[in-house]
């Protein structure tokens, strides 16, 4: 029965219009292609000879094949996907191929848990049947299988060489020698760093940020004595506060690993994040080869997990943004209320590379890291301290100080 409040907007349709109709398909919405058509049969392959046996050659980023040596490497996903253009017009949430759900289904790149700390690393079958854990050194074997997240879109080549990455975390280390652990430096072997992958989402968004609070202006200052001691008082000047700003991010870069983002006391692997930012615009299309040699760790958290740090993201970067119009509040603006409205955001999968160097302290049961980031050499971690070390510098510095406080007394009584 037809629906008398529908308006009559023309003469019905035929059946024949009708049946074209229901079989027409949707317009496709926005779309970022991930598939290479040379992996047909799941290999890659050198373009020049067809050979499967291809290596990454860290000290210049190309890949190299073993047979006919030729050199070669993928093309930037900044043009390949156009990541670098339309960021002003992005429209809802775009999801490339490697940031949709995790899928089960990843053939030869197997997910393998480690029976020494848990973490979980990636390893493609297909050049490799073991591998050792990035975060404890524990080796891992093909039974230990779990189910494998999305293979990224790009992935970014390492640069740092093994050499120049030992080099980096043994000057890390030295500069903090003299409070380190005793067995620490006595177990120290920085040689066993070990190249990883870790999986990241870098999103370009545009957005709206609002913000409403209440700003103070100082009128006057004074001091009012209290016997031996002074209060200091002030009055200001108390405004409503409102502030909006359109803004875009590029290649803002998120975690995928949701083991990193948790505070596991018992272990310093968010240390990672210290070493941002990587040069992502200098990212490839994903290639497995360029996996050969080392490991890598599976992205567990989707999109959906991760539009809420966006969001927080984008708000930090909303007030900073704002923060050159509030100058003239010399007491500081307190926001209240803050509202965001993200326009469209584009997420892409990426692989960014890391050296890691671990040590298990035996007394505390606690994992230390030390990471190099492999693009730029930036190095953080953490070092097992001497606590009989720290109070004793802390009683020598206290000693020194009070020293000089009677000094100065006398010289100036």
């Amino acid at each position: 029965m037809p629906d008398e409040n529908k308006p009559f907007d023309g003469p019905p349709l035929s059946l024949e219009e009708e049946l074209a109709a229901a079989r027409a398909e949707p317009e496709p919405g926005p779309d970022i292609k991930t598939v290479n058509e040379d992996l047909a049969d799941g290999l890659n392959r050198c373009p020049k000879c067809g050979s499967t046996d291809v290596r990454l050659r860290g000290s210049t980023g190309m890949l190299v094949c073993l047979f006919c040596r030729h050199e070669w490497q993928e093309s930037r996903v900044e043009e390949e996907f156009g990541l670098g253009e339309g960021i002003d017009d992005l429209q809802g949430t775009v999801i490339a191929g490697g940031a949709e759900e995790i899928d089960d289904d990843a053939g030869a790149v197997m997910t393998l848990k480690c029976g020494g700390c848990g973490a979980e690393v990636v390893v493609d079958t297909a050049h490799a049947m073991n591998a050792r854990c990035h975060w404890c050194r524990h080796t891992l074997n093909i039974q230990q299988q779990t189910p494998n997240g999305a293979v990224p879109d790009a992935v970014l080549p390492f640069r740092l060489t093994h050499d120049e990455a030992v080099a980096r975390i043994r000057e890390f280390a030295s500069k903090r020698r003299l409070f380190a652990h005793p067995r620490f430096k006595k177990e120290f072997v920085p040689e066993n760093v070990l190249g990883v992958y870790l999986p990241y989402l870098v999103i370009d968004a545009r957005a709206e940020a609002t913000y409403a609070g209440t700003g103070e202006v100082q009128t006057r200052r004074w001091s009012e004595k209290h016997g031996d001691s002074s209060t200091t008082y002030y009055a200001a000047d108390v405004f409503k506060v409102d502030r909006k700003v359109q803004f875009t991010v590029d290649d803002l870069t998120i975690e995928g690993a949701a083991d990193r983002a948790s505070n596991d006391e018992s272990k310093t692997n968010n240390i990672v994040n210290t070493i941002l930012p990587f040069d992502t615009k200098n990212a490839v299309k994903w290639n497995s080869s360029y996996l050969v040699g080392f490991t890598s760790e599976k992205r567990d958290l989707d999109v959906d997990d991760l539009q809420p740090v966006l969001q927080d993201q984008l708000l930090s970067i909303g007030r900073s943004q704002v923060e050159g119009s509030i100058a003239e509040f010399d007491r500081g603006v307190r926001w209240e209320q803050e509202g965001l409205d993200v326009g469209g955001s584009r997420w892409v999968s990426m692989y960014l590379p890391v050296w890691v160097y671990s040590y298990f302290q035996e007394d505390t049961k606690m994992l230390h890291y030390i990471a190099v980031n492999a693009r730029t050499g930036e190095t953080m971690g953490s070092v097992p301290v001497s606590q009989w070390r720290l109070v004793l510098a802390a009683m020598t510095v206290g000693t020194f100080l009070e020293g000089i406080a009677g000094v100065l007394l006398v010289a100036f009584s």
